[in-house]
């Protein structure tokens, strides 16, 4: 017991900041101008319902390609997230906040089967939803392989994961009135000790005058 408690506290003590992207970080509050989705009215899925979320836990991804993913999770499981060149957010890339749409456990190997072709089509059809087309890769090929990545989870800032997630997603979207796009991220996410679900989530990206914490 004492080994565990003070092999935490070493860790933490050696661990990185949990990194802050434009002051959004864990405990804190995001503000977002709704205007982003409203101003498409009933042409766009995303429909949050607000335009605070208060941010419980955080996520970090390392794409080991020189590129971050920063993610920040509500309770009820929207997400803000960030994509930046740099571990520490400073040279952002994209920002999106995203709500979920649909969750499903497979039933045995043959729904986790289906669910990668679905991931690997060059459009991805779901019920109740319009049809989206793959956003990364581009769609000119009939199959493509998704992204993999492990995201370290946390609850607070101690720098330490407090758990792991290994996802395999493809990023869809489909065309808004005038410039505007909604994304669809399909992802097969697994945790460690092996409980696997299918999620979707629609998203709308943000430019940098309408979110601030």
């Amino acid at each position: 017991m004492f080994s565990k408690l003070f092999g935490r506290k070493d860790a933490a003590l050696a661990a990185p900041a949990l990194p802050a992207i434009r002051n959004v970080t864990l405990g804190r509050t995001v503000w977002l101008d709704t205007l982003a989705w409203r101003r498409f009215g009933g042409d766009t899925q995303f429909s949050l319902d607000r335009d605070t979320l208060e941010i419980s836990a955080q996520g970090l991804v390392d794409l080991k390609d020189g590129g971050f993913v920063h993610r920040f999770y509500t309770d009820d499981h929207v997400m803000f997230q960030a994509v930046s060149d740099d571990r520490e957010g400073q040279r952002l890339t994209d920002v999106t906040v995203f709500m979920p749409w649909d969750s499903a456990y497979p039933g045995g190997r043959a729904d986790r089967e289906a669910w990668a072709a679905r991931l690997q089509a060059r459009t991805f059809t779901a019920k109740g939803l319009p049809d989206y087309h793959r956003l990364w890769f581009g769609d000119e090929a009939e199959h493509q392989d998704p992204v993999t990545f492990w995201e370290d989870l946390h609850d607070d800032r101690d720098g330490v994961p407090d758990r792991r997630i290994f996802q395999t997603c493809m990023l869809f979207a489909r065309d808004l009135p005038g410039d505007g796009r909604e994304l669809l991220l399909a992802i097969e996410q697994e945790s460690e000790d092996h409980e696997v679900s299918f999620e979707i989530m629609l998203g709308i990206p943000l430019e940098a005058g309408e979110f601030k914490a």
